[in-house]
C-alpha cells in the first residue's frame, strides 16, 4: 500500500499559507501585460535562485526556466505556470487591487505563478524525488497569437531543458475552491480568426441596380456560414462559427464599396478544424461570386486544441485523489476557450488540469474577478506531490 506520509500533503503547506497569500496579492497588485512581464519574471527568478534552482532567464522573451535535480534518476518532469495580465480596468475593490491603471490579473495568472512558487520552495527544501524537475514560468499566454509558449519553444525550450512529460493548470470559477478537474483527450478548443473583406461596387442608395451591394452580400454570407456547423459537422462533434463584427457603410443614402466581417472559429478536433476552414473559404467564395462581388479572406490559425494524453491524465487523477479525496476530483466538461499550453502538448505528453476557484467566483476576464487564495495550498501541494510521485520510482 502507498505510504502517504512520504509524499506532499495539503497540510504540509499550511505553514506557508500566509506567505503564499502575500506573494499572490503582491503579484495581483503589480500586473504586467503580455510581453511586458520583466518585473514579474525578475521577482520569480530571484526567489527560485534563492532556493537553489538553476535558473535561466529571458527564455522566449521574459520566460523563466528553473531546474532542480535530486538522486540519480534520469526521468524529468516539467510544470508550467503563466505570468501575464490583461488590459482590463480592475473593479474588485480589494486592498491589493492593481496599481497599474487599465491592467489587472483578470485570469488568475498571479495565482498560477504563486502555486508553482509554493511547490518550488517545498521541493527545494525536501528534495524527496529522484530525477530532474523543470519549472516553466511562461510569458504572454494571453497574446492570442505568437504567444509565450510558441516563443519559448522557438528559443529551444525542449532542446535546452529536456523532460519527459509536462503539466499545467488553470483556475476554474464555479467549482469549489481547491477541487480538481481533469479530462483525457481534447479539453479546450482551438481558436481561429477569419477576416473577410467583401468588395462590391458602390453607388447611390436610390439606384441599387447600378451597384453590387456588399452589405447584401455580407448579410447572406452570415446566414450561409451558420449552416456549416448544422449541416457539415457530425452532430456528435462540437464546433462554433461566430460572426463577431460586421462593418460597412457610413451614410444612409450611399451603397458602400466594402463590407468587412470578423469570425471566431472554434473546435475540438484537428480534422474538424480543417473542415471548418475548407467550408468557410468555399462558401465565402461561392456566395460572393454569386452576387458579382469579390472577397479577400485572411484565415488566421490561433491556438490549437488542448489534447491531454491518457496516461499522464490518469496519473494526475490518481495523485489528485490521493491528495484531496475522490469526492473532490471530477471530469471536466469541454471548454470552448483556448490555451497556448496546447503547443507544449504537441511536443510532449502531459495534462492540463483545472483548479476550483469558488462557486461564487466572478468569471474569467471580468473586471471583478479575483483568484481564490484559499486554493493556493491545494495547488502547491498538488504540484509537489505530482513531482514526487512521477520522480519517485
Amino acid at each position: 500500500m502507498l505510504n502517504d506520509n512520504v509524499f506532499a500533503r495539503v497540510s504540509d503547506f499550511e505553514a506557508m499559507e500566509a506567505e503564499l497569500t502575500g506573494i499572490r496579492q503582491y503579484l495581483h497588485a503589480n500586473p504586467e501585460l503580455s510581453f511586458e512581464e520583466a518585473e514579474t519574471a525578475r521577482f520569480v527568478a530571484d526567489k527560485l535562485e534563492g532556493w537553489g534552482y538553476e535558473v535561466t532567464r529571458n527564455v522566449g522573451g521574459h520566460g523563466v526556466v528553473a531546474r532542480l535535480s535530486a538522486g540519480e534518476g534520469q526521468k524529468g518532469i516539467a510544470i508550467r505556470a503563466d505570468m501575464d495580465a490583461l488590459p482590463i480596468a480592475e473593479e474588485t475593490g480589494v486592498t491589493y487591487a492593481s496599481q497599474s491603471l487599465g491592467k489587472m490579473h483578470a485570469c488568475g495568472h498571479d495565482g498560477h505563478t504563486t502555486v508553482l512558487l509554493g511547490a518550488a520552495e517545498y521541493l527545494a527544501r525536501t528534495r524527496r524525488f529522484n530525477g530532474t524537475v523543470t519549472l516553466i514560468f511562461q510569458p504572454a499566454e494571453e497574446a492570442g497569437k505568437f504567444s509565450g509558449a510558441q516563443a519559448m519553444i522557438a528559443d529551444g525550450l525542449f532542446e535546452r531543458f529536456p523532460f519527459d512529460a509536462i503539466f499545467g493548470l488553470h483556475n476554474h470559477p464555479g467549482v469549489p475552491e481547491g477541487d480538481i478537474l481533469l479530462r483525457a483527450g481534447p479539453m479546450m478548443a482551438s481558436s481561429d480568426t477569419v477576416n473577410i473583406t467583401i468588395k462590391g461596387l458602390g453607388g447611390h442608395a436610390s439606384r441599387p441596380h447600378l451597384t453590387v451591394d456588399p452589405i447584401v452580400v455580407a448579410c447572406n454570407l452570415v446566414v450561409t456560414l451558420q449552416t456549416i456547423v448544422s449541416r457539415n459537422i457530425d452532430p456528435t462533434q462540437t464546433a462554433v462559427v461566430t460572426v463577431g463584427t460586421i462593418h460597412a457603410g457610413s451614410a444612409v443614402n450611399v451603397i458602400p464599396e466594402f463590407a468587412k466581417l470578423a469570425i471566431s472559429v472554434r473546435s475540438f478536433d484537428p480534422k474538424i478544424r480543417n473542415l471548418l476552414q475548407e467550408r468557410i473559404v468555399k462558401l465565402t467564395q461561392s456566395v460572393v461570386d454569386g452576387y458579382g462581388a469579390t472577397a479577400e479572406i485572411d484565415y488566421e490559425r490561433g491556438y490549437p486544441v488542448v489534447v491531454n494524453s491518457e496516461t499522464e491524465t490518469a496519473f494526475a487523477r490518481t495523485v489528485a485523489e490521493e491528495l484531496i479525496g475522490s469526492d473532490r476530483v471530477s471530469t471536466c466538461h469541454l471548454i470552448p476557450g483556448s490555451e497556448d499550453f496546447a503547443y507544449f502538448l504537441e511536443h510532449k505528453p502531459g495534462s492540463f488540469l483545472r483548479l476550483g476557484n469558488g462557486t461564487n467566483s466572478a468569471i474569467l476576464h471580468s473586471s471583478k474577478y479575483d483568484f481564490a487564495d484559499g486554493s493556493l495550498t491545494t495547488g502547491a501541494a498538488l504540484w509537489a506531490r505530482l513531482v514526487e510521485r512521477y520522480l519517485g520510482e
